[in-house]
C-alpha cells in the first residue's frame, strides 16, 4: 500500500508509525519547510515534496493522510477523493459545520472514503469500557462520566475553542457509546484567564446520564490526565491516565464489583497507531468503520453546539 502524507508537524509522527507496517510500501510527505522533509527522509526513507498537487495526482498512491490544520481539512480531503484515493485525516475533522457537509457530500460524489483518526475507540480502557456496556457484563450503564484536564501548554483553549479542539476526543467516544445522545447540558468559565478554560457537558438519554468535564486550566505541573467513572448496575469501572512530562505515563483501570476490587490489565499498545492499523484494515475490508467521517461528524456538531452555548 502506498500513502501520501500532507503535512510535517503531526504528519512526521503518522510517517514513522506507517514506516514499521510491513503493509505500507512507499510513502510521499508534503511539507514546506525543506530541512524537516531532508529529515523524516533520512530517518525514515521516504518520498518527499514541496507540493502539494504532486502527492493528490499521484496515480500510484492508494490513501492521502491529512495532518495539516484543520480549516484546511474539507478543502484537500475533497481533492483526494476527487483524484480518487481514500483519505484518513487528523483530528479535529473540520470546525464549523459546512466544513463537515462539504466533506458527507464528497464522500458521495466521489464514492471514497474518509477515516477520522478518532483513536481513543482504539484505546484499551475506552474499548473496555465500550464492549462492558454492549455485552452487559455489569448490568446496564447508568451514568459515565468523562474528564480531560492539561496546563496551558497548547495555546488557545479558551471557551471558543476548547470543545473542538481537546474535548473532541471525549466527544468521539460519548457519540459512538450512546448513540450520539441529546446534548442536555453545557456550562463553562474562562476563570478570567485568556486561552484557558473549564468546560461540562451533559448528555442523556432515556436511561443513561453522561458528562464530559474539560479543563486547559490546570497549574503547570499538573500531569496532563484522562480518565472516566462508569455506574453500572452491578460494577463501577474508574479509569484514570497521568502522563508526565519526563515521558513517564500513569494508568490504571479498576473494577469494583461483587468480589470487590480487582485491577483490568491494559494493554500497552499505542493507540494512534492502531488507529492507523484499523484505517489500512477497513480501506482493504471495505466494511464498516467506527472512525468513519459520519461518526466524526457527529461528535464535530456536538463540539459545535457546545461553543455557540458557550460563546
Amino acid at each position: 500500500m502506498n500513502i501520501g502524507i500532507l503535512g510535517t508537524g503531526f504528519g512526521a509522527y503518522h510517517a514513522s508509525l506507517f514506516a514499521s507496517m510491513e503493509e505500507v510500501n512507499r510513502i510521499v510527505v508534503f511539507g514546506r519547510n525543506e530541512a524537516k522533509l531532508q529529515e523524516l527522509k533520512a530517518d525514515l526513507g521516504v518520498d518527499i515534496t514541496t507540493s502539494i498537487d504532486e502527492v493528490i495526482t499521484d496515480s500510484s498512491l492508494d490513501l492521502i493522510d491529512i495532518c495539516l490544520p484543520s480549516t484546511l481539512h474539507s478543502k484537500y480531503a475533497a481533492e483526494a477523493l476527487k483524484a480518487g484515493k481514500n483519505v484518513f485525516c487528523e483530528t479535529p475533522v473540520c470546525l464549523n459545520s459546512e466544513d463537515a457537509q462539504a466533506m458527507r457530500q464528497a464522500e458521495k460524489t466521489y464514492g471514497k472514503r474518509i477515516f477520522v483518526n478518532q483513536f481513543i475507540k482504539l484505546d484499551h480502557a475506552y474499548s473496555y469500557l465500550y464492549e462492558a456496556v454492549h455485552s452487559g457484563q455489569y448490568g446496564k450503564l447508568l451514568r459515565v462520566c468523562l474528564k480531560r484536564e492539561t496546563a496551558p501548554l497548547w495555546g488557545d483553549l479558551g471557551l471558543s475553542k476548547i470543545a473542538a479542539n481537546l474535548m473532541i476526543h471525549d466527544l468521539d467516544f460519548v457519540t459512538w457509546l450512546l448513540g450520539n445522545p441529546s446534548l442536555s447540558a453545557v456550562w463553562g468559565t474562562g476563570g478570567g484567564k485568556d486561552g484557558q478554560a473549564l468546560v461540562v457537558a451533559g448528555f442523556n438519554t432515556s436511561d443513561v446520564s453522561a458528562e464530559i468535564i474539560v479543563s486547559s486550566q490546570m497549574p503547570g505541573n499538573y500531569p496532563f490526565t484522562v480518565g472516566y467513572e462508569a455506574y453500572f448496575e452491578q460494577a463501577k469501572l474508574v479509569f484514570e491516565e497521568s502522563d508526565y512530562a519526563d515521558g513517564s505515563i500513569d494508568a490504571t483501570l479498576y473494577e469494583y464489583g461483587a468480589s470487590g476490587k480487582q485491577e483490568i490489565t491494559l494493554d500497552k499498545l499505542n493507540p494512534y497507531e492502531k488507529s492507523l492499523r484499523y484505517a489500512l484494515q477497513t480501506f482493504h475490508s471495505g466494511g464498516e468503520s467506527i472512525i468513519s467521517l459520519e461518526h466524526a461528524a457527529n461528535a464535530a456538531e456536538a463540539a459545535f453546539e457546545i461553543t455557540r452555548r458557550l460563546t
